[in-house]
């Protein structure tokens, strides 16, 4: 099955707004950058056209929202005729999505969790490998935030290997959501790291979250990426490899400055990891790395 190489180094989520931001940056600045296909699907007239400008000067990836990959509804055989089109259309390079659902007979505009029973990774690894047959392609699923865990029979690092193992896929490794659920659920984000399958793993998102308590995380990309979630990145490095990173930011988006400054953390990381440069005082928390 399709299995195409993603560029290396550190990547971006595009949104609406940065659209005139980044208009003067190359590939070389940024390797790849991600969407949220329903964002930008039938997307017409100006900025329409400012979106090819984008997809015919960067490598994409394709981060859906909404297919609703564990829903008990039949799966959305238009959105998905859609996604295929837009990445014909837009030479996008893969295709990826949470382990979650947001939809019934309705979305509810959230990603709920999965429970984390046998049946639902029987279900939920015969949805993927309908999408990967119809895409023609391996897709990624994301280990997602989560808040409560309905109905829990297994653990959750047992059901993400579970599913990924049965629907044959690979992982979109979050490491902020590796901390926040560690701190919302109560066990170390390390051990866990360590018990994903590495030699799946496409690529890696970090990104920011909401402090609402000291035991309460809220996956929000809304603010800088916090110390311990870089640090987990550089575990993730020397756990797996050094994996093309993409940095989110969906809200709250600083000045273009501070996200290349947030991308040259990730690009110091990845050197450290790869042995190509010292960490100096700037990234000396990541030193007991």
């Amino acid at each position: 099955m399709k299995l195409p190489t993603l560029p290396a180094g550190a990547g971006l989520g595009l949104r609406r707004s940065m659209l005139k931001t980044l208009e003067d940056i190359t590939a070389n600045e940024i390797p790849f950058l991600e969407v949220a296909p329903e964002n930008w699907i039938g997307l017409g007239g100006r900025m329409g056209k400012q979106f090819r400008r984008y997809t015919e000067r960067f490598p994409f990836v394709a981060h859906g929202l909404s297919l609703s990959i564990g829903s008990p509804a039949p799966l959305d055989q238009q959105l998905l005729a859609d996604i295929k089109q837009f990445m014909a259309d837009h030479n996008i390079l893969m295709y990826s999505e949470h382990l979650s659902y947001c939809s019934d007979e309705a979305h509810v505009y959230d990603l709920v969790p999965i429970p984390f029973t046998e049946q639902a990774v029987h279900y939920t690894a015969q949805r993927i490998s309908q999408v990967q047959d119809f895409l023609g392609q391996r897709i990624a699923m994301e280990n997602a935030s989560y808040y409560c865990a309905p109905q829990r029979e297994m653990s959750e690092i047992d059901f993400i290997n579970a599913v990924i193992e049965e629907a044959d896929c690979d992982l979109l490794l979050d490491v902020n959501n590796v901390y926040v659920n560690s701190i919302n659920h109560g066990y170390d984000a390390e051990s866990f790291l360590r018990q994903l399958p590495g030699h799946r793993t496409r690529y890696i998102h970090v990104a920011g979250h909401f402090d609402e308590a000291d035991d309460l995380k809220v996956d929000t990309h809304g603010a800088p990426v916090i110390d311990p979630v870089w640090q987990l990145l550089a575990k993730a490095y020397a756990l797996f490899g050094v994996k093309p990173t993409l940095l989110e930011r969906d809200f709250n988006i600083p000045p273009l400055p501070e996200l290349m400054a947030e991308l040259e953390t990730i690009k110091t990381i990845q050197n450290t990891a790869q042995g190509r440069q010292p960490i100096g005082s700037k990234h000396s928390v990541l030193a007991a790395q």
